[in-house]
């Protein structure tokens, strides 16, 4: 297998031959493949989503029937059909009550989170499980029961913390790191199934 620094180059040059806005589509479109996350028609809430690669490949997923809401405090400019709505703010500080004014008040059946936070080097861990945190103490407000949660974390001595509070709330946990990422990346992505509504 091609080490990935040669994959990474793959997906970046794949991303622009089929209209993804980033390499990060690739990464979504392996957790769908592999831990099976949506389904066409359900609704999506998309944490961070800016460029809005993760958008594109959750719609392909839902298709028309479906409904996907992205946040995030970067405007996303990619035009977008009208079930692919965006607002543009603070994860910390939007509500849940604004997120599901784009369903009609209905719970979202997916929580998708890439987010990664704005350093880099060793002292990535505990700002990305703080965004972590943030999108589970969203999901009681914003996920339905049974629903399903993806997120991005940098693995340190706080994973498996972060781990066992997943364990609580969801039936299932695994970590997961797709082809897509960097080698020298410590991003897992934390796959949930089966909300339990805790």
């Amino acid at each position: 297998m091609p080490p990935r620094r040669v994959l990474h180059d793959r997906y970046f040059k794949q991303a622009k031959a089929e209209g993804y806005l980033a390499r990060s589509a690739y990464k979504l479109i392996e957790l769908q493949e592999k831990k099976s996350l949506m389904r066409p028609g359900q609704r999506v809430l998309d944490l961070g989503c800016a460029p809005g690669a993760w958008l594109q490949a959750a719609h392909e997923i839902v298709g028309e029937r479906g409904v996907v809401v992205g946040v995030d405090f970067k405007p996303v400019t990619h035009p977008f059909p009208p079930n692919v709505r965006t607002i543009v703010g603070d994860v910390f500080e939007t509500e849940p009550e604004t997120l599901l004014a784009h369903t009609s008040g209905a719970l979202f059946d997916v929580v998708l989170s890439d987010m990664a936070p704005n350093t880099t080097g060793h002292d990535d861990h505990f700002p990305s499980v703080r965004l972590c945190e943030r999108v589970l103490d969203l999901a009681p407000r914003v996920l339905a029961p049974t629903g399903n949660l993806a997120m991005k974390v940098f693995e340190g001595e706080t994973y498996p913390d972060l781990l066992r509070r997943c364990q609580r709330s969801f039936a299932k946990v695994k970590g997961f790191k797709p082809k897509a990422s960097r080698d020298v990346s410590r991003e897992m992505y934390v796959v949930c199934h089966g909300f339990t509504g805790t």
